[in-house]
């Protein structure tokens, strides 16, 4: 839940600032382009003066988007100088002109009445092309790709308001609209927006679809068990303001180009399971996206196939290598193999992802990147393998928890701290149903079956 304090001081900052700049991470989803798009409208409705920086083109799926034209693709970050001349003394200016010579610019100020000297000039900054940056939807600056690593200076002299919901934010900028506890960035949002009465009434019906995308597609139609009760309330009273469902669902989920369904369908072929640990996953390469005409961002939806396909597993990861002249790949932020994770109530994917890779987000979803070597194939085959190992930690931690005692009330007695009963023994939880049996070299890398990758394959699938 928000805190009243944190929405009085975000709210402060709209009304005291006037010119906007709006980011959502590098290689966007729908819930960071549906949550900018919102923040611009509503913005705008009061009447500021609004920018949204999408700086990698963003799935055509989402271009039904409201306002998706008015996504910029570069930052301005220009600033005017100015000079300012005296009129005091009876000076009185005819004409202004300027000439560029030898790379330098000399700025003629015709006098028409007097005489100007150099002690009547002064010089100065004039304003900045953005006073406020709304960071969307983003747990760290990294994830800004090169829109960080190309204008720091903008970043640490403007202040920034950090609106997310992921548990992983690490909380920079100098105002917070943080929710862990919410589905999507939207629901942040709309919790924000509803608190305040002029704002509320901005919320059109295209405002209210823009809501619910980010809601719908980070959920999963609600599927995942991120899903809340508020959730369905919020989705609920979208509705009633006009929010269009089925446009959502059409674009999102039932238009999908040749090319997508083509890396759709090798991904699934790719899938792999190691039964044993209860993880699940498949990959994705350069050569793959190239050969079927297709872009990263179609991979997106990918994982919610795994878990449809195969339900019963503790992690799903889909492994993606990032193609050449990607944000956040030419950034060289955190490498070139990114890697989405869903998990079950048994694995916190969160601090999966976190204590293997130094990844992030939530505990039911969650993701890392890592700097690609050559063989693609066998790096897939290491992070799993780092991936089951850190499994076996959490689990190893949640048993050495569930023996322990329950510690006693300060006020307990001896005598009832000897007959306090022990504690009950964990339960085992069985591990998931096996999927059929696969060669794993094979599905992956049909053409480097080498002695590395077979040792590794044989330690994945031991028992733990």
């Amino acid at each position: 839940m928000l805190s009243p304090q944190e929405i009085s001081g975000a709210t402060d900052a709209i009304k005291q600032h006037q010119r906007l700049l709006i980011i959502p991470h590098a290689n966007v989803d729908p819930d960071g382009l549906s949550s900018a798009l919102a923040c611009f409208q509503v913005f705008q409705a009061l009447g500021k003066e609004v920018t949204v920086i999408c700086p990698d083109t963003p799935p055509e799926s989402l271009s039904f988007l409201p306002g998706f034209e008015k996504l910029s693709r570069q930052i301005e970050e220009h600033q005017n100088f100015i000079i300012t001349v005296n009129l005091e003394d009876g000076v009185e200016i005819d004409k202004l002109r300027y000439t560029v010579e030898d790379r330098k610019v000399n700025i003629i100020v015709v006098p028409k009445k007097g005489t100007i000297r150099s002690s009547h000039l002064s010089f100065g900054e004039g304003e900045r092309k953005y006073d406020l940056i709304i960071a969307i939807d983003t747990a760290d600056v990294a994830l800004f790709g090169s829109v960080y690593t190309d204008h720091v200076d903008l970043f640490s002299t403007v202040p920034v308001l950090n609106i997310d919901h992921h548990i992983s934010n690490t909380r920079f900028g100098q105002l917070h609209l943080i929710d862990p506890t919410a589905a999507s960035a939207t629901e942040v949002l709309y919790a924000w927006f509803t608190q305040i009465p002029e704002w509320n009434q901005k919320i059109t019906p295209d405002i209210a679809t823009l809501l619910l995308t980010g809601l719908i597609t980070d959920t999963r139609s609600f599927q995942n068990p991120n899903t809340t009760p508020r959730s369905l309330e919020l989705a609920a009273e979208l509705l009633e303001r006009g929010a269009r469902q089925q446009e959502i669902i059409q674009h999102i989920y039932k238009t999908k180009p040749l090319s997508t369904l083509k890396i759709w369908g090798r991904a699934l072929n790719r899938i792999q399971m190691d039964s044993a640990s209860g993880i699940v996953w498949s990959s994705i390469s350069k050569e793959d996206l190239l050969e079927m005409g297709a872009t990263s961002k179609e991979t997106h939806g990918i994982l919610d196939e795994l878990i449809s396909t195969i339900p019963n597993a503790d992690v799903h990861v889909l492994f993606t290598e990032m193609e050449e002249g990607e944000p956040l790949a030419q950034a060289g932020a955190r490498g070139e193999l990114k890697a989405s994770m869903r998990s079950s109530a048994m694995i916190d994917s969160s601090r999966l992802a976190s204590a293997t890779f130094g990844g992030g987000g939530h505990a039911r979803a969650a993701g890392f990147r890592v700097r690609s070597f050559a063989n693609f194939s066998l790096q897939v085959l290491e992070c799993v393998k780092k991936l089951v190992e850190g499994m076996k930690r959490q689990r190893t931690e949640a048993e050495e928890i569930s023996r322990s005692p329950a510690p006693l009330p300060a006020s307990s007695s001896v005598s009832s701290f000897i007959a306090a009963p022990e504690a009950p023994p964990a339960k085992e939880i069985p591990p998931p149903s096996p999927a059929p049996h696969t060669d794993i070299v094979a599905l992956i890398s049909p053409t480097s079956q080498n002695s590395r990758e077979k040792d590794i394959v044989e330690g994945l699938m031991e028992r733990p």
